[in-house]
């Protein structure tokens, strides 16, 4: 699905209050000023432990947002688009407050893993419990500490481990408010994403605190063109927040993104070795062929087939394939031509550029 001109020209959410005061982690923070704030969490083994907060507050008051990664400890690219987030200049003329959280589970992401050393999923456990497992407290302390006092907030993920993720935003595409922002980051795709229990993105809602979910690339892996679009794609939405400067050069040009309402994980009908035909990015038409599973020891195989339009936002990065297991993630979308045209500017590098006044780059 594509939307054209579906919102309001302009529509800001009432921000919290962003007083001349603001304290975090019992650490008070001016405006025009930038700290560094360690937030305490349960110890790693017997080592003292902290969630490390960037803040950035401008001059003068406006929305408060954070931006988050590593919920999951292995999922880096997030940890690298913040790095280079705080390294940009403009943010000097920033409006508002911005919280910049570069690794939520630190102990998964010492150990390269998704989990926490309870073997839970944080992303499973907000609101989360002074009193329960490790996984609930740290969540707690997350949410109590940083997402709550916000008035949006943008998460940083990557795929699952041995699977790949075109760049996309998912959002709750009903909300005029996020569908807005989700269209400004400018990501190839924008997927609607229904909420999973004791998820970030579900307790947060419920409170009123709408986020947006970037998924891109690998898990234990950088990848550039993620990195990229995601450092730009957060710019873009601080801009649509009326947080930043609008741009103001001549000639440049917004991409837009595919809206897909919807999207399916396709799997294997048999096991064996897969020889995928697609890739992230393709446009597929319903019976298509995507990849094709052999047998590993007869000379036999079976086709998969595309089973609606749409584009191939995720695959499996692994030959070796069980039947049941998950290949191709496809959202849906009815206007194959336009979709295959908003693609396009995606291969360029020109899409790296960030435009400030300065012109600045990433």
């Amino acid at each position: 699905m594509i939307i054209e001109n579906v919102v309001a020209e302009k529509t800001i959410l009432e921000h919290k209050v962003d007083d001349k005061s603001f304290v975090l982690g019992g650490v008070e923070i001016l405006r025009g000023t930038k700290r560094q704030v360690e937030i305490d969490l349960p110890g790693f083994y017997g080592t003292p432990t902290s969630l490390t907060v960037h803040v950035i507050r401008g001059k003068r008051a406006g929305p408060i947002v954070f931006i988050s990664a590593a919920i999951h400890g292995d999922e880096l690219n997030g940890i690298e688009i913040i790095r280079r987030l705080r390294q940009i200049h403009l943010l000097d003329k920033l409006k508002g407050t911005l919280i910049l959280v570069p690794v939520v589970n630190i102990y998964g992401t010492i150990n390269l893993t998704r989990y926490l050393p309870d073997r839970r999923d944080l992303n499973r456990n907000f609101p989360g419990s002074s009193k329960g497992s490790l996984a609930s407290r740290v969540a707690k302390t997350f949410f109590d500490e940083i997402v709550s006092k916000c008035d949006l907030g943008i998460d940083l993920h990557t795929a699952s481990i041995h699977k790949d993720n075109l760049p996309q935003v998912r959002t709750n595409i009903e909300n005029e408010y996020t569908l807005r922002l989700a269209l400004a980051f400018e990501a190839p795709v924008v997927l609607h994403s229904t909420l999973r229990d004791g998820s970030l993105r579900a307790v947060a809602q419920d409170q009123g605190i709408p986020i947006l979910l970037y998924e891109a690339g690998e898990a234990l892996r950088l990848d550039e063109k993620s990195i990229k679009i995601g450092v730009k794609g957060i710019i873009n939405v601080l801009r649509a927040n009326e947080m930043l400067p609008k741009v103001t050069r001549k000639g440049h040009r917004t991409k837009k993104p595919s809206l897909s309402k919807e999207s399916t994980w396709i799997r294997a009908q048999e096991s064996g070795m897969i020889q995928t035909l697609k890739n992230l990015g393709d446009i597929v038409e319903k019976g298509d062929p995507i990849a094709r599973i052999e047998q590993m020891f007869e000379d036999e195989g079976v086709e998969i087939i595309a089973p609606f339009n749409g584009i191939i936002i995720g695959k499996t990065q692994i030959p070796l394939i069980h039947e049941g297991d998950a290949i191709f993630h496809i959202a849906a979308l009815d206007d194959l031509e336009r979709a295959e045209e908003r693609m396009e500017p995606f291969h360029h590098e020109s899409l790296m550029e960030i435009p400030l006044e300065d012109e600045t780059k990433i």
